[in-house]
């Protein structure tokens, strides 16, 4: 695939600058996303952003490159296959960060932070022993890059850690990992549930109350896709107490409504969509180095399957 002409949603010039290369054949435009234009889009060879841009539509576009790890507003335009498209993602540190997140709450949890912060506010000296980690059964849904980071991390610790998949094929860090379709035998002895799973036909409303029925008080936390939960089945599921508690960082509705019920609840963490926040810099340099891939015809670990959604 030749690129020579590259459309950048947003002002970010001064920034490419600093990665791009002395020598470069392609050429550049940065227009602000609201200012694009038919011109632009029929000028370009390839998008670069964070979203399409209002009014978006493919013209000469050969290649789409997302600068976030979810693609999800791209894939809801239509005619990607029918005209041979590219779509790739941005892969950093985001299995890092994420990682680090949960290991963050986790740990707020089995060191008690919340009861010896009200034991203070009381004046109270009252002894808990804290949990360990290598104590506790993880079940991370997802066993990609995100998954298999949350895994190392948490299998350095001592603790057990359970993939679920598609595919369930088996990946360094999880002593087992499983079908989706077979999940129910490892989350009945979860403590935790971990989902970093994107958001596809199979996996809309995949914790439901079917799933959350055969928990037996493990704690959730999602850091993949609000849509991939039924969040009235889970205020169920806290209420008859198959969950302990939920850490949530994406959800249905972004940013979430002040009539919510989720805000209300003690047993809720919500976070507004922060687990893994994409750097610019890091998404150029990840952007720079699929292009000098697509340049050299060599294989894309970003390129995005259709068929999955991802």
């Amino acid at each position: 695939m030749n690129i020579h002409t590259i459309l950048v949603a947003g002002n970010y010039e001064k920034e490419f600058q600093e990665q791009l290369p002395a020598k470069t054949s392609q050429s550049f435009r940065f227009k602000h996303m609201d200012e694009i234009t038919e011109e632009d889009l029929a000028w370009a060879d390839a998008y670069v952003g964070f979203k399409p841009c209002p009014g978006f539509h493919f013209a000469g576009i050969k290649w789409v490159h997302s600068f976030k790890a979810g693609v999800n507003n791209y894939l809801e335009i239509d005619g990607w296959k029918e005209r041979d498209i590219l779509l790739t993602r941005t892969v950093s540190t985001f299995g890092q960060k994420i990682s680090e997140y949960c290991l963050s709450y986790v740990l707020r949890d089995l060191q008690f932070h919340h009861y010896f912060g009200i034991r203070q506010r009381e004046k109270k000296w009252a002894p808990k022993t804290p949990q360990m980690v290598k104590d506790q059964t993880i079940v991370i849904f997802g066993t990609g890059e995100i998954g298999q980071e949350i895994a190392k991390v948490f299998s350095s610790l001592g603790a057990t850690v359970f993939g679920v998949s598609h595919s369930g094929k088996q990946k360094e860090y999880f002593q087992k990992v499983t079908k989706t379709s077979s999940s129910s035998t490892l989350t009945a002895q979860a403590d935790w549930i971990i989902s970093t799973l994107p958001l596809t036909n199979e996996t809309s409303k995949l914790f439901d109350r079917t799933f959350f029925s055969k928990l037996n008080g493990a704690a959730f936390i999602n850091v993949g896709r609000g849509h991939t939960v039924d969040e009235q089945a889970l205020l169920e599921a806290l209420n008859s107490g198959k969950v302990r508690c939920a850490v949530l960082d994406v959800l249905e509705t972004e940013p979430l409504p002040e009539s919510s019920q989720l805000w209300e609840r003690d047993d809720i963490i919500i976070t507004p969509h922060i687990s893994a926040v994409t750097e610019l810099n890091e998404a150029i340099v990840c952007f720079l180095e699929t292009l000098k891939r697509i340049e050299n015809n060599e294989v894309l670990p970003n390129r995005v399957d259709f068929l999955k959604g991802y």
